[in-house]
């Protein structure tokens, strides 16, 4: 298993066996929202913030 750096809380991050690019993982630790940018080697970004369409 490989584990990303959480930039918010820099903890540990655990990503499983299978775990694509653009996945969405969520730190253990703080909570926040991750978006795994690359596997070898595993890295990850704040997730960006979902944009309401309010219908549109």
């Amino acid at each position: 298993m490989s584990t990303v750096v959480c930039p918010e809380c820099e903890a540990q991050v655990g990503l499983d066996d299978g775990t694509e690019v653009g996945e969405i993982i969520v730190c253990s630790d703080c909570g926040v929202d991750l978006e795994v940018i690359a596997i070898n080697p595993a890295a990850a970004q704040l997730a960006p913030m979902e944009q309401e369409d309010w219908g549109e």
